[in-house]
């Protein structure tokens, strides 16, 4: 966001913050302390593609029955420690401009439109709910910056939220400076593990990328043999971690899925591999609701199976619903995946008539 955007934010909080002294107070995380021991409580994580509006309206479904059933009020979400503190500053009050801000900010991101109605959803009917963050620093440079500001305008320095708010900006400065995925996996874990312990007894609910906390899902972004954050929380705390995946639902809100028919190609081009001359039908490029990926263009490769069954698959998925046609045995695809940095990665799947958690998917294969 442009920084007179995000100034208006600090003037903002600036301006409520006599007012909410107490409330900001008593939802501050409370000192971080090694010795502190393992928190009893219970997890229940769930797994969402991002950006789906049936995703978050499950998720409204299920905190109300924690929230009025269960006394539960904390709420982990892939955000940065920062935007949490701002959040939990904007429920008790009157108006909506943080929020508005923040909406702004997210503008172009999967962050966008669904995630403001669940939050005003969450204001409206659970007033109560006390958010922590424990991604690293996203908008570092913007919402992070004001924060921070903010923090110094009212002589915060050396406080919890103070020192906790630059560890989530140096934390967010090294994941875009390297895209190291297994950092940033690392440190959700920790921020994650030092937010539960502090609570000691209090059941909590946590939202996030499927790829976070699918057991042994480290392949969904990329790294196979790396514990998710839920492996390691399940690690720390064992059955004390639930785990459901939500994403499914995602699949009616694709444009595709109520097609009855295959739709046919935009058009047939031809490519290459290994010297290999193939028919590939084409069938667009899609916007993805990836956080680090911008869209995928799909290609099946005509009469290619025989040629393909023998390669090695790399430990690489993609579900059947992620095509904009419909998937058959005995094929093979090639996608193109745009990133947001403007780089573009050539993955070739087959269609084995494999599953995952109940799901079909076509593997991804070495190409030599």
């Amino acid at each position: 966001m442009k920084k007179t955007q995000m100034s208006s934010v600090a003037k903002t909080l600036l301006l409520f913050f006599l007012a909410f002294a107490i409330v900001i107070n008593a939802i501050a995380c409370a000192p971080t302390d090694t010795r502190i021991e393992k928190s009893i409580g219970q997890i229940f994580l769930y797994g969402e593609a991002h950006g789906i509006a049936r995703i978050k309206e499950k998720q409204i479904e299920i905190w109300h029955e924690y929230y009025h059933n269960h006394n539960m009020r904390h709420m982990f979400i892939e955000q940065a420690y920062f935007t949490a503190e701002i959040l939990n500053m904007w429920i008790p009050l009157y108006n909506d401009d943080i929020l508005y801000e923040l909406f702004g900010d997210w503008a172009g991101s999967v962050w966008h439109s669904p995630f403001f109605l669940f939050f005003k959803a969450i204001k409206t009917e659970f007033p109560e709910t006390i958010f922590h963050g424990i991604d690293i620093g996203h908008e570092y440079d913007s919402i992070g910056k004001d924060f921070l500001q903010y923090l110094r305008d009212n002589d915060k320095q050396g406080t919890e939220q103070y020192l906790l708010t630059l560890e989530a900006i140096e934390q967010g400065k090294r994941f875009y400076k390297y895209l190291d995925w297994e950092y940033r996996t690392t440190k959700m874990t920790e921020n994650f593990i030092r937010e539960f312990d502090n609570l000691r007894d209090q059941d909590v609910m946590g939202i996030f990328g499927a790829a976070h906390t699918t057991l042994g899902g480290g392949w969904m972004l990329g790294l196979p043999n790396v514990p998710t954050m839920a492996d390691r929380l399940r690690e720390r705390y064992g059955d004390s971690v639930h785990t459901e995946d939500l994403s499914w639902l995602a699949i009616e809100d694709l444009p595709w899925f109520s097609l009855e028919i295959d739709p046919p190609p935009i058009r047939m081009d031809i490519i290459s591999v290994n010297n290999e001359d193939y028919e590939a039908s084409y069938f667009g490029t899609h916007l993805t609701t990836f956080r680090d990926i911008v869209s995928m263009s799909f290609w099946r490769l005509e009469n290619a199976y025989n040629d393909f069954s023998s390669k090695l698959t790399i430990g690489d998925v993609l579900f059947f619903e992620n095509y904009p046609m419909m998937i058959e045995i005995n094929q093979v695809f090639v996608v193109d995946f745009t990133r947001t940095d403007g780089s573009v990665s050539r993955m070739f799947y087959r269609s084995d008539g494999n599953y995952w958690h109940g799901r079909p998917i076509t593997m991804g294969v070495m190409v030599d």
